[in-house]
Order: C-alpha cells, then sequence, then structure tokens
C-alpha cells in the first residue's frame, strides 16, 4: 500500500503531481503499511498488515490506539478492546445465528436458541458451577455465591456455618464425603432446616458418599431434603 509524509514540497510539476498523488493514495488506504509512518500527525489513521489492526494516533503524537481487528480470510472484523459506560439502548442482538439472541421486543434472552420462547431459553446442556473440596473438619461456610453445588470430603466433624451469600430460589446438591477413617458427623447452623427438624444423618462407612439436596426458601432458610445414602 501508500504511506505519505503529507507534505507537498516545492518542486517541479511533475514530481508534484506524483507526491499528491502518492498523499491521496495513503489517504485512501488508511496509510496501511507492515511499519508506522515515518511521519505521524495527531489522529491519523493507521492500517497495520501486520497485525491487521486499524490503529489512530492519540492527541499527544506519540502512541497508537487499536481500534479494530480485522481477519481478511473471512471479511470478519471485530473490536480491539471496548469498554461500555453508561446504558446501551439497542433494537436486539445476535451472536453467531443462535449462539446468543437478545428478543428485545418480548424481553426475552436465548442461547443456543434464536427464537427464544420464554424469559431466558437455553437449548444445550447447563453446567452450574461446583466446589469441590478436599478437606473439611471445623466450621465451613458454603459460598452459594460463588458456587451452585458442594463436594465435601469430611476429615473430621463439621458444622456448616450460616451463610450470607445465598439467593432465594437457588438450588442444587450438596456431596458429602467421608474419607477413609468414616464416621464423620455434619451439624448445621441455624439456617440450614431439616424436614421436623432432625438434623442430618449421614453414612458413617469410610468412604462413603451420601447426597443431600438444598434450596433457598427465604434469606436465612436453606431447606434441605433427605440426604440419599451411601451410593456405589
Amino acid at each position: 500500500m501508500s504511506q505519505n509524509d503529507f507534505n507537498i514540497a516545492n518542486q517541479g510539476f511533475p514530481a508534484t503531481r506524483a507526491d499528491i498523488n502518492s498523499a491521496l493514495q495513503a489517504l485512501a488506504t488508511l496509510s496501511a503499511g507492515t511499519t508506522e509512518p515515518a511521519t505521524t500527525y495527531a489522529y491519523q489513521l493507521w492500517y497495520d498488515e501486520t497485525t491487521d489492526i486499524l490503529k489512530i494516533r492519540n492527541s499527544d503524537n506519540d502512541a497508537w490506539i487499536s481500534f479494530a481487528t480485522f481477519n481478511q480470510a473471512t471479511d470478519a472484523w471485530s473490536f480491539a478492546s471496548l469498554t461500555v459506560s453508561g446504558t446501551v439502548t439497542a433494537g436486539g442482538l445476535v451472536v453467531d445465528t443462535d449462539t446468543l439472541t437478545v428478543d428485545t421486543a418480548n424481553n426475552r434472552v436465548g442461547i443456543g436458541t434464536a427464537s427464544p420462547a420464554a424469559t431466558l431459553d437455553v437449548d444445550g446442556s447447563v453446567v452450574a458451577k461446583t466446589d469441590t473440596d478436599a478437606t473439611n473438619t471445623g466450621n465451613v461456610t458454603l459460598d452459594f455465591a460463588t458456587n451452585q453445588n458442594f463436594v465435601l470430603t469430611l476429615t473430621g466433624n463439621v458444622t456448616l456455618d450460616n451463610p450470607t451469600t445465598e439467593v432465594v430460589g437457588q438450588s442444587g446438591f450438596i456431596v458429602f464425603i467421608q474419607d477413609g477413617t468414616g464416621g464423620r458427623t455434619v451439624s448445621l447452623g441455624t439456617d440450614y432446616e431439616t424436614a421436623g427438624g432432625t438434623g442430618l444423618t449421614l453414612s458413617s462407612a469410610a468412604s462413603a458418599t451420601d447426597v443431600v439436596p438444598y434450596i433457598v426458601a427465604a434469606s436465612g432458610r436453606i431447606l434441605l431434603g433427605a440426604p440419599q445414602l451411601a451410593f456405589a
């Protein structure tokens, strides 16, 4: 492509015309080249052919700001970086046909579908984050803000302390695994409720695996279902 210093020197007509044509070609091609223009100006555009990034010179004329990256093989582009502060209003959003669809007319979001039929419509599997902790003894506080499910190996007697991160409607499971010794017990903070207030009675055999479902009914009310015992 063409680059030019955009300074038409005093010279004969043929050379002047060639210099003007070179400057116009540089403008038309955004000063494209594998290296930056030798002479730069504030707010100048440069298409870096080495990285396929369109850049703009900053106001101090001492650095380039990357604006967009272009894929010349697929005729596609993307922002080099994008930071949004404030409110973005759009008529809808589609990413990769059906990877993500925002239907603003019906206030619906689709993942894996181009035609969401509910407020959130997911066509595919959903995997919630699970906390797998191989060492649990003493006082343990579950982080419901970070995890949906928990797999806890009991290496001593455990008390589940009252959390502060649960969200109403949240549900999942807690897996309790006895260590090689077994006989570990689980006591509950007052925020954990069981049917009839009987607490949890788990398998005591070494390496036994039990599953306890839960649902958050209200702040400070985590309802535990009946333990499913001794999976093997």
